[in-house]
């Protein structure tokens, strides 16, 4: 049951970076994850028990059909470090964007000719191709390793090629003590340490979008409710043609529509004498505007040089900012009220 679980895990994860190249320019690069994806599937797909006696079956006997799926699994894997070179080698600065194309067919085609020796010579070759392509993978990821969602993607994407690798590396002193790749079963370690990489380069591959996506649901519940208090003041910030349905893109639309809103409140972003200047720090300008934004007619005065987002700061970040104040604010306040009853 992991076996399927794993191939269908990945083959939506190869789906997702479909979808990616079909929304945005179709580039060298993203087509090469896109193959690279797809041939981590292909491999989790044919070892599976059942598939794999399937793919056996497919050639008769005497022409490598006992052994047709392992050498099938090791020339996808082949295709998924040989797609994942073309990638690695447009992040060394010797390659340009205008030779990188001709350096992706080349690549291509060394990796046809050792998909081809894999299929009708020798699994063994293979391996060790399969070993030299994680090695130059592993050496360009760690090079631009990054604290960013990128960069972590990077990291989740390397960590399951080092981890092929090192196992196309054993599964080639098994070629060479003349040992058949054995089918998967519960009692050889290979098998699961295999799902794991395929996971690993899966997730890897999609890891921005999950990221992103996971982002846009944390900031659309921290802004809930001063959202919903703005828009109710001002609901002709919500314009008709802002119906998009996808997660980030919702989270876009109503932090812009936060934005509007506070400016509408402080007269279309006019300059007002009593404001004052706005403070550097964020949280304490935050918790000014907060307190604004809740009771406009209160104490605080704030203008446009306020409401625009501090140097250094974005957008989501400075809505973040307030929607937090706002949040913490509304507690505090209620805390008294709800002591005093209890007192009555």
């Amino acid at each position: 049951m992991t076996f399927w679980l794993t191939a269908l895990l990945i083959w939506m994860a190869a789906g997702a970076r479909v979808g990616r190249v079909l929304v945005k320019p179709a580039t060298t690069s993203r087509v090469a994850i896109v193959i690279a994806v797809a041939s981590v599937a292909l491999a989790a797909t044919v070892c599976i028990p059942e598939v794999a006696v399937a793919v056996d079956h497919l050639l008769p006997n005497g022409v490598h059909g006992d052994w047709f799926s392992d050498r099938l699994t090791t020339a996808s894997w082949i295709l998924f470090g040989n797609s994942t070179s073309v990638v690695a080698a447009a992040a060394w600065p010797v390659v340009s964007r205008r030779n990188l194309r001709h350096v992706a067919w080349a690549i291509y085609a060394v990796g046809a000719v050792a998909m081809a020796l894999t299929l009708l010579w020798s699994i063994t070759f293979g391996w060790i191709a399969v070993a030299l392509e994680c090695l130059f993978i592993v050496i360009t990821g760690v090079r631009n390793l990054d604290w960013t969602a990128l960069g972590r993607g990077i990291a989740l994407y390397t960590a399951g090629t080092l981890v092929v690798g090192v196992l196309a590396v054993l599964s080639a002193f098994r070629g060479f003590r003349h040992e058949a790749m054995a089918k998967p079963d519960a009692g050889d370690w290979f098998w699961p340490v295999w799902q794991l990489a395929s996971l690993l380069v899966a997730v890897g591959a999609v890891w921005i979008v999950i990221e992103l996506w996971a982002r846009a649901r944390l900031l659309l519940k921290q802004i809930r409710t001063l959202h919903r208090v703005l828009i109710a003041r001002f609901p002709e910030v919500v314009s008709k043609d802002q119906s998009g349905t996808a997660t980030q893109l919702k989270a876009s639309d109503q932090v812009a529509q936060i934005m509007d809103a506070m400016y509408l409140q402080s007269g279309g972003g006019m300059e007002l004498p009593g404001a004052g200047t706005p403070p550097d720090a964020v949280a304490e300008r935050a918790v000014k505007v907060a307190e604004w934004a809740r009771n406009p007619f209160g104490d605080v005065v704030i203008d446009g040089r306020w409401i625009a987002p501090p140097p250094g700061v974005g957008p989501r970040g400075w809505v973040q900012a307030i929607a937090r104040a706002f949040d913490a604010g509304a507690a505090n306040t209620a805390a008294p009220v709800g002591r005093s009853a209890a007192q009555r």
